[in-house]
């Protein structure tokens, strides 16, 4: 049962917002050390790498210097944003299946004895096969499009999704079950309103996994067939030994993954404001 499902619902409504306000900003010295200390240490580790280069003279092929990577960012703008939407949206569809199929197939084995006892050693078994092995395959079942490189995605990113939030489904405490059904008109109500709420930091926290893992399968298809994307101008980068484009190229990425994953993480603040994925 919600804390507040006994309030009216004008006062529930004012109840709710302050704690979410609370989640967003539960202490500025917390918030802000969170933010520094990850910031300072990036700081000194460019820092260094940007006088390592210079001091002992490191060829721009071997290891380019953080400054001339920036530097080709800002040259090169135009070519980096038309690289990056498609990886981007291929990136988000994976995901999206991923989410979605990976709640309903948890749900399954949560739920069903079948699911439990059939389903899952049928996806532990798909989880253990190399990815990069099953993408040319797909390849030659759905061509060389972009459908293709979002059910990559979808594949390395869903079992995270499935796993998190069937441990969250599980986790409902005993005590917790016998009161819910005591009070729930339905075995539907019962989910909806109590395990479904208690899987949500579960399932938030699945999420932040498979977001890094749908980029990683994006960029695994890209090398092996595409025509735009980072992946593929990364593997362009590779091929022409431009370690300077190489490099930019990896840092739209881990940008773009690290844009992602925070975004995830505030969903889940704004969400959850009662559980772990408020903590991240």
């Amino acid at each position: 049962m919600s804390m507040t499902a006994h309030l009216n619902p004008s006062r529930r409504k004012g109840v709710y917002l302050r704690l979410m306000w609370r989640s967003l900003a539960p202490g500025t010295t917390i918030r802000w050390g969170n933010i520094l200390w990850p910031a300072a240490l990036v700081a000194a580790v460019l820092a260094g790498w940007e006088g390592a280069v210079r001091v002992l003279a490191v060829p721009e092929i071997i290891l380019p210097a953080p400054s001339a990577i920036a530097a080709y960012l800002v040259r090169r703008d135009t070519l980096f944003l038309s690289h990056l939407w498609p990886t981007l949206l291929q990136t988000i569809g994976g995901f999206a299946l991923a989410v979605i199929g990976g709640i309903l197939l948890a749900v399954v084995v949560s739920l069903t004895d079948i699911g439990r006892r059939g389903l899952m050693p049928l996806l532990v078994i798909a989880q253990i096969v190399p990815k990069i092995a099953v993408a040319p395959l797909l390849m030659l079942w759905f061509g060389l499009g972009s459908l293709s490189r979002v059910l990559i995605a979808f594949l390395v990113s869903f079992f995270p999704m499935v796993i998190n939030t069937a441990s969250g489904l599980g986790s409902v405490g005993e005590e917790t079950v016998l009161l819910g059904r005591s009070l729930a008109r339905s075995r539907l109500q019962f989910f909806m309103k109590i395990q479904l709420p208690h899987a949500l930091p579960h399932i938030f926290d699945g999420m932040k996994i498979s977001i890094t893992l749908a980029i990683i399968g994006v960029i695994v298809a890209e090398f092996v067939s595409s025509q735009k994307g980072l992946g593929y101008l990364i593997m362009f980068a590779n091929g022409m030994l431009d370690t300077v484009m190489m490099m930019s190229a990896i840092t739209v990425l881990s940008a773009v993954g690290l844009a992602l994953y925070g975004l995830i993480a505030l969903a889940g603040r704004l969400v959850v404001y009662w559980g772990s994925a408020n903590e991240a």
